[in-house]
């Protein structure tokens, strides 16, 4: 279970858009993360490269986290809204749900919960 000071870092990192350097400091070496039901990400170098990717795509996120926190036991839920302001100037407003099972203070497996319709990128002349 991850100490209060522990989730507040990682939820800060996440607002500072320090996506892949979160995956780096707070995911144990194997763990999995999961869109949906798709097939899960395994590994913590993967959901970094992935992160990456992302990123490279992007002229800017902005991520916030949705208070309450919901901690039970090793497992945490949160809710986040992200904006994402694509390279070609289209815009992408998503949010889910996290679910999480830490161990100790690293999480080891990550589901996200959402609608994927909300993956489609907007012209904001749209």
């Amino acid at each position: 279970m991850p100490t209060q000071e522990t989730l507040e870092r990682f939820i800060r990192r996440v607002e500072e858009g320090a996506h892949a350097e979160a995956c780096e400091e707070f995911y144990t070496e194997n763990s999995t993360m999961q869109e949906n039901q798709a097939p899960p990400r395994v590994g913590r170098d993967a959901h970094v490269a992935s992160e990456r990717r992302i990123l490279a795509r992007a002229r800017s996120i902005e991520s916030t986290c949705v208070r309450p926190v919901f901690v039970a036991a090793d497992r945490v839920v949160i809710r986040w809204i992200f904006r994402f302001e694509w390279l070609d100037g289209s815009v992408t407003r998503m949010e889910e749900l996290a679910y999480q099972r830490w161990e100790g203070e690293r999480i080891a497996e990550e589901t996200f919960f959402y609608d994927p319709a909300q993956r489609v990128p907007v012209r904001p002349d749209a």
